[in-house]
């Protein structure tokens, strides 16, 4: 080549990837141009669930990717090449790439990667939902399990999780949430088993959304609500409106904590502006009951005071014990 030939083009590598948490074939329109575009186009896994997708729409993809310096040659005088990326995303081709790259051998075409489709938010909880489809199948221990015999363990989360937010640890609360989740999306599988009335997680999901739209008309209606005490009152009317209950009682589980209990009636009680006078009786339970009222009239969870009073007797005793030879 002599001064007054030009270089040849180097040419142009795109690296397409993709989710597999999108349902194959919906890809951006930037990634449908490069693709007809392509001078080539590849993948080096023959069951990549897009191809049939590609093909459909007229692309000729071979199944196959070469090594870098064969592709950087693909590309020599102004080509394109598409690589559709498997899951692991190509590593050793761009790595191999990047040592081209570094050594200077070679005239490098542009290299671009170009996200076909993109995670939602959210996403990951298909995964979650996959891996726990495929544990109930396989597990010879949670294939077993029932509502009832997991129901112990959606309270013990949920105590866990309380115990993180109280301890003020961002990791455990991760954590914790993920395991609170985890007893959703379980028995939610389970749900899914049963013969006369069988629901999906999708269900539950569905029911949540419908119940949080109708509860705020201030957002999804015609409603108007400026302060926390005004949406309070339009929640609380949008769930007599569902319930249709005949008594302030209905829906109290009477299994909670004693304390959580008798706060929650004394609530429902104030809420409801009714004048119900705390029933006498003699014993530490009608002066337990007194105090959680008192409580709850105060804007104080008993519970939470309770426990906090407790950590601060757990931590006294630690003290004294480190005191006290052995």
């Amino acid at each position: 080549m002599n001064a007054s030939t030009p270089a040849a083009a180097p040419g142009r590598i795109v690296l397409l990837t993709t989710s597999h948490r999108v349902a194959p074939g919906l890809l951006s329109w930037p990634a449908w141009q490069a693709l007809r575009a392509a001078d080539r186009v590849l993948c080096a896994d023959g069951a990549h669930p897009q191809l049939p997708y590609l093909r459909e729409a007229g692309i000729r993809v071979e199944e196959a990717v070469p090594a870098a310096e064969e592709l950087v040659g693909a590309c020599a005088g102004g080509h394109t090449v598409v690589v559709v990326a498997t899951g692991e995303g190509e590593p050793a081709l761009t790595d191999g790439l990047a040592r081209l790259a570094g050594s200077g051998r070679l005239a490098m075409p542009e290299l671009e990667l170009l996200p076909a489709s993109y995670d939602l938010p959210g996403a990951r909880l298909l995964d979650l939902v996959q891996v726990m489809d495929r544990i109930r199948v396989e597990c010879p221990w949670s294939s077993q399990r029932t509502h009832k015999g997991l129901a112990k363990y959606a309270i013990e989360e949920a105590y866990e999780l309380v115990e993180a937010i109280e301890d003020g640890d961002r990791d455990e609360l991760r954590e914790e949430l993920g395991d609170v989740l985890l007893q959703v999306v379980f028995h939610s599988r389970i749900a899914e088993e049963d013969l006369e009335s069988p629901f999906s997680i999708d269900d539950v999901a569905g029911t949540i959304v419908a119940k949080l739209i109708h509860r705020h008309p201030h957002i999804f209606g015609d409603e108007t609500a400026t302060t926390p005490e005004e949406v309070r009152a339009l929640w609380l009317r949008a769930k007599q409106d569902a319930k249709q209950r005949t008594s302030v009682t209905e829906g109290v589980p009477l299994g909670q904590p004693g304390l959580a209990l008798a706060a929650k009636l004394a609530s429902r009680v104030r809420t409801a502006d009714l004048d119900v006078p705390l029933p006498r009786g003699a014993g530490l339970g009608y002066e337990l009951l007194a105090l959680a009222a008192r409580a709850e009239a105060e804007g104080v969870d008993p519970e939470a005071a309770l426990r906090a009073a407790a950590r601060a007797y757990r931590d006294a005793i630690r003290e004294a014990e480190t005191r006290t030879p052995r």
